[in-house]
């Protein structure tokens, strides 16, 4: 197979017929590039079964470690001192992604195309696990359903720190990622990142998580939940080959688009959305806004104990028989 290019060498095992026999070499400059004790007797079988140790080069059990300040070679910690000394069975961390305030995604990005049986996560700061294939359709849920449990455990956790050092009026029932579907139909990109988050009177839509005070200032739209409606788009009502969608619409009819991963997700966000708009309407009790009805400038108050009263603005008289 030596001078061959790939394709080549797949086209030979192709007409090798049912059985193949692959004649391998060991490469004595392999160890010297590893970082690794030269050691012409390796074997693959654990030199002490009882202890369960072996080469790192011949147990996939043992995890090289990325040393962040080596960019040429693999690390690991535990590295024998001398070249007697046992290698031990051991995982490493080959990359670290923290889970607090990340997102995973199976969807190639920006887009409605869905990886067969893979996805990626990316943390809050931008370091990306890269494509992570699985082997099966299970396998993938399986893991997305872990993911998802240990970060909504995690901003749970962070949640219920941040309220600590708030008034009750100005709690935060939830905080996740989402995919935004842009409107303007021209734009490159079909969907893009946005951070959600429901605190007190308001949904805000930031582009990074919030992480100080001055951060909830800063956020790129802001709505009040007494003032919008929520809606989860049944399969029918789906704009693309993305599921697990639903719509927010603005008090000036404004519509938002949103995606999430999985179902449970999307359940997430019904429940956290139902939650504060509750608290808000017990909170505020009665609300007064300004209306036009037949020409004439009038008061419209809703109170959420009472009912609804309507009144000309200029004369406070009150217009009942029309409700």
């Amino acid at each position: 197979m030596d001078f061959r290019t790939a394709c080549e060498e797949v086209q030979v095992l192709r007409n090798a017929g049912e059985e193949v026999t692959l004649t391998v070499s060991f490469l004595k400059r392999a160890p010297a590039f590893l970082k690794l004790p030269l050691n012409e007797d390796c074997a693959c079988a654990p030199s002490d079964q009882s202890s369960g140790t072996s080469s790192p080069l011949c147990d996939s059990g043992l995890h090289l470690n990325y040393h962040p300040n080596n960019t040429d070679t693999l690390s690991c910690s535990s590295w024998p001192t001398s070249p007697g000394s046992r290698w031990e069975k051991r995982w490493c961390d080959l990359r670290l992604i923290p889970l607090l305030h990340s997102r995973f995604s199976q969807y190639v990005p920006g887009t409605d195309v869905s990886r067969q049986n893979a996805f990626q996560v990316i943390a809050v700061d931008g370091v990306c696990s890269g494509i992570i294939q699985c082997l099966s359709a299970e396998d993938c849920i399986d893991w997305l359903q872990a993911i998802a449990t240990n970060i909504s455990n995690l901003t749970k956790h962070n949640i219920k720190k941040i309220n600590r050092n708030f008034p009750v009026n100005q709690q935060t029932v939830y905080m996740g990622w989402c995919e935004a579907r842009e409107q303007d139909p021209l734009q490159d990109r079909l969907y893009s990142p946005t951070f959600l988050a429901l605190r007190g009177s308001c949904l805000y839509k930031f582009l990074a998580p919030p992480v100080t005070t001055w951060d909830w200032t800063r956020a790129e739209k802001t709505f009040s939940v007494y003032e919008i409606m929520c809606k989860i788009l049944k399969d029918s009502d789906l704009l693309d080959r993305r599921k697990h969608c639903f719509t927010v619409q603005s008090e000036s009819g404004e519509d938002l688009y949103f995606s999430v991963e999985l179902d449970c997700d999307l359940a997430q966000w019904e429940r956290a959305f139902q939650t504060a708009t509750f608290l808000e309407v017990e909170r505020i009790q009665c609300k007064t806004y300004a209306c036009v009805l037949e020409s004439h400038l009038m008061g419209l108050t809703i109170d959420f104990s009472t009912g609804f009263i309507c009144f000309d603005a200029a004369t406070k008289v009150m217009y009942v028989g029309w409700l």
